[in-house]
């Protein structure tokens, strides 16, 4: 039986209900071993790997990993918010009672890990020090240790973050279980991934992958942080958060945003400014994925990324795309690949998109199944070589732009507020909302083009509230309110946007170049905040004109297209609203002042 107590105490763990709480999951789990773990253990526990077999050099510095090829993603359906009280549940959240889904997740994991060693990950999802500290402070219990390894890159990890909280932590357990025996999307499916919110306890058995598997990510950073925020006055949404400076003016304006995927989050996220504007303009790095927002002291609205790395989607990021990214996993940066395309001889990774065609020498390639890509069947030659839902994980301090104060606990203050979902038609280039009932109604109606093959009527948007729903852990009618609450407590009311780099022209072609000319927009967003420019009114928000907008060094074809990008399509639009009101039905209880925004925009359309 394993001495819990010393292991802790040679730990420096003295957070006496830490202590209790790792004793009782020690024995349900009936772990082998404990070991306390910090960021100063990542060379061991990462040679350890290399020995054991589950990591492989990837170059100097680099690693790769290859997870069970049926555990590869989030899996929606088996997410659950699970809370004592019947009201909390909503539209998206899936939600059970917590008195049926905590025995069932004990019963699962009783002795699920005999033989293994429970890592103790003490973690903090800010900068210590933070205002919301006490929220952002968490011990994953884990039996698996490229967990430890991923954890610790994506936050800040060690006893020195929790021996002083008190019972102010979230108590999070992963259990891998046995994957290959768990019956993975049939009826008999095993997999279980629970928040229990109003305990703020996470328990999740089945899987060694992603925000499965990464407790402090998805499902404290998100889903437990978002009730939580609901609960004590901030906001938790999956936004980027990026910072720009005018180098001429000396002034630094913050804006963050919700994107559903596929949507250009990451890539914003990590833009830089194109060429012409560079020696003007600088951006910085916060973050790609989570923020959390809040009201200081002095009325401003502030907003910090929670993470301390970034997992980031390889598909189709290269130099051209993200080289932000590209030079954030070069060797010597630690960064872990999984489910890409890996060469056993010459230890490279590849991914559909890294470079415009294959590898030609298929000598020593497998694939992310760790199936030998030479000796594929005609039939499967085609196959993806990577997964489509690929990752790297990097550190912050490894993003070569990445802001001077990304540590600072006060967080940044917030001047934008943005929301871009990918469509052919009816979003332009940029619409700005002055109105905060209108922005948080503009959120709430965020989506992405659905594919026919998806929802069966192709061009039609799939909602995705503020980029939140399949993290949703409250309703959406509270939510709504929620929102309305923090942002009207702000002295300074963050300017609202939405933005659209997806406009097509009747051939197919992208009407916007988009990547690094994204900055040209969001310049022209805060000018309108500070009264600098003064844009064009219409139905459903204000857009630029040809001339506010720095227009320097922009290729002749974007020129050409931009009165076409900087259009309302009316017609379109009130098409929209219908599917609108649909989808906002759904939500019961909606403040009012969520229906008057949806009542004057479509009055507006209709007098257009």
């Amino acid at each position: 039986m394993v001495d819990v107590e010393r292991v802790l105490d040679e730990a420096g763990l003295t957070n006496t209900y830490v202590r209790e709480y790792v004793a009782h999951w020690a024995g349900v789990t009936g772990a082998e071993r404990v070991e306390v773990v910090s960021a100063s253990d990542d060379a061991r526990l990462v040679q350890e790997s290399l020995d054991a077999g589950e990591l492989l050099p990837a170059g100097e510095g680099l690693y790769y990993s290859r997870s069970y090829f049926k555990d590869t993603a989030r899996a929606e359906e088996r997410t659950i918010v699970a809370t004592n009280d019947e009201s909390d549940k909503g539209t998206y959240n899936n939600w059970r009672p917590a008195s049926e889904m905590k025995p069932l997740l004990v019963d699962l994991m009783t002795g699920a890990s005999a033989g293994k060693t429970m890592y103790v990950i003490p973690y903090l999802m800010a900068p210590k020090g933070s205002p919301l500290e006490r929220f952002a402070a968490g011990v994953e219990l884990t039996d698996n240790r490229n967990v430890v390894l991923q954890m610790i890159r994506m936050a800040r990890v060690g006893v020195e973050y929790i021996n002083h909280l008190g019972d102010s932590f979230v108590k999070a357990v992963h259990v891998t279980g046995d994957l290959e025996n768990l019956g993975q999307g049939t009826p008999d499916d095993k997999r279980y991934f629970v928040t229990v919110a109003d305990e703020r306890t996470i328990l999740h058995f089945g899987s060694s992958y992603g925000g499965n598997a990464l407790l402090g990510k998805i499902a404290h950073g998100l889903r437990q942080g978002s009730y939580d925020g609901w609960k004590n006055g901030f906001l938790v949404e999956q936004f980027m958060l990026l910072g720009i400076t005018d180098k001429e003016t000396g002034k630094k304006y913050n804006i963050c945003g919700g994107f559903p995927s596929a949507s250009g989050k990451t890539n914003l996220a990590m833009t830089l400014a194109p060429d012409a504007l560079g020696d003007r303009y600088y951006v910085e790095f916060y973050g790609d994925d989570i923020a959390w927002l809040w009201v200081g002291d002095d009325g401003k609205l502030y907003g910090m990324n929670p993470e301390n790395g970034v997992f980031g989607v390889a598909k189709d990021t290269n130099e051209k795309t993200n080289p932000t990214a590209i030079d954030s996993i070069v060797p010597g940066t630690g960064a872990i690949f999984t489910n890409v395309a890996y060469n056993e001889k010459t230890q490279e990774v590849w991914w559909e998109g890294k470079t415009p065609e294959y590898p030609a020498d298929l000598d020593g390639w497998l694939d992310w199944k760790g199936d030998r890509i030479a000796d594929r069947a005609p039939e499967n030659a085609d196959a993806p070589w990577a997964h489509p839902n690929s990752r790297f994980t990097t550190t912050l301090a490894n993003v070569p732009n990445v802001a001077k104060d990304f540590e600072e606990p006060q967080g940044v203050e917030i001047h934008g507020i943005i929301f871009g979902g990918r469509t052919r038609d009816r979003e332009p280039l940029i619409r700005a909302i002055t109105d905060i009932a209108e922005g948080v109604y503009d959120g709430l109606t965020l989506g992405a083009e659905a594919t026919a093959a998806a929802d069966g009527l192709e061009g039609v948007l799939r909602y995705d509230p503020m980029s939140m729903r399949p993290f949703m852990s409250y309703p959406e009618a509270d939510y709504a309110a929620h929102w309305l609450k923090v942002i009207g407590a702000a002295k300074e009311t963050p300017i609202f946007a939405h933005v659209n780099w997806f406009q097509r022209g009747d051939d197919g072609r992208f009407l916007w170049p988009g990547y690094r000319e994204n900055l040209r927009p969001l310049l022209w967003l805060m000018q309108l905040k500070y009264g600098e420019v003064s844009g064009v009114e219409t139905p459903v928000g204000i857009i630029p004109t040809r001339e506010e907008l720095n227009l320097e060094g922009l290729d002749e074809q974007a020129l050409a297209d931009l009165d076409t990008i900087l259009t309302i399509d009316t017609e379109r639009w009130q098409q929209e609203m219908k599917f609108r009101e649909e989808h906002l039905s759904q939500f019961e209880g909606l403040p009012e002042e969520i229906w008057a925004a949806h009542r004057r925009v479509a009055e507006a359309l209709d007098q257009a």
